[in-house]
């Protein structure tokens, strides 16, 4: 059997935009609630705690999410390191990068700003 697993977490930052359309308030710093959803996805692994039943542990999975949810969070993400344009599809991207080390598990990455309906997926698979 596979299952997939998921964990929330959100934060509050700002950036910029170079935009054609929708310039104006897209240039001026501006910023958003930020809602990400990482999905892993896999077998149960006896070796990791046989008793357990579970494909991971919620508090290491939480545990890994939380040194990325400090990058992030009440930063201004055009000066993050490493992320690029501060872009949906490149926070998807970035995220992924800071915890496939950690998560090899992972199956997709959602980022979702509820307030301007705005979401995109990383599917990994």
């Amino acid at each position: 059997m596979i299952y997939e697993l998921s964990q929330r977490f959100y934060f509050e930052a700002a950036h910029t935009l170079n935009r054609r359309i929708e310039a104006e308030g897209s240039r001026r710093i501006h910023g958003h609630t930020y809602h990400v959803e990482v999905t892993l996805k896999g077998a149960l692994n006896p070796a990791d705690s046989p008793e357990s039943g579970m494909l991971m542990d919620l508090g290491h999975f939480r545990q890994a999410l939380e040194p990325v949810r400090q990058q992030l969070d009440h930063h201004f993400l055009d000066e993050v390191a490493g992320l690029g344009r501060p872009t949906l599809e490149n926070l998807c991207a970035y995220i992924h990068r800071q915890l496939q080390a950690t998560l090899p598990l992972i199956h997709k990455i959602s980022i979702e700003r509820p307030a301007s309906g705005d979401r995109c997926t990383l599917c990994l698979d």
